[in-house]
């Protein structure tokens, strides 16, 4: 089973981007030449400020979506946290 990565990047404007993938590289590759989500065209650069593994897909699916019900503050204290 492939490992899961819930990630956080920094925008070039300052917002935060959340997102689940198997291949992180692969995944910043394609939000810097605009083929990855469509909020993160024309925020590039990117900075990933926050990574999670999960063992599978759905455990990933779950907490992307609790990280994304987080509002800015509490996405910024758990990044805290984890660094």
């Amino acid at each position: 089973m492939p490992e899961w990565i819930v990630y956080i990047l920094e925008c070039a404007d300052g917002t935060l981007y959340t997102g689940i993938t198997n291949n992180l590289q692969q995944r910043l590759e394609k939000h810097t030449t605009g083929t990855g989500a469509k909020y993160t065209r024309g925020r590039a650069p990117f900075r990933v400020i926050f990574t999670e593994t999960h063992e599978g897909k759905s455990s990933a699916l779950k907490r992307e979506i609790e990280i994304k019900a987080l509002g800015r503050e509490e996405k910024l204290r758990l990044i805290k946290e984890n660094t």
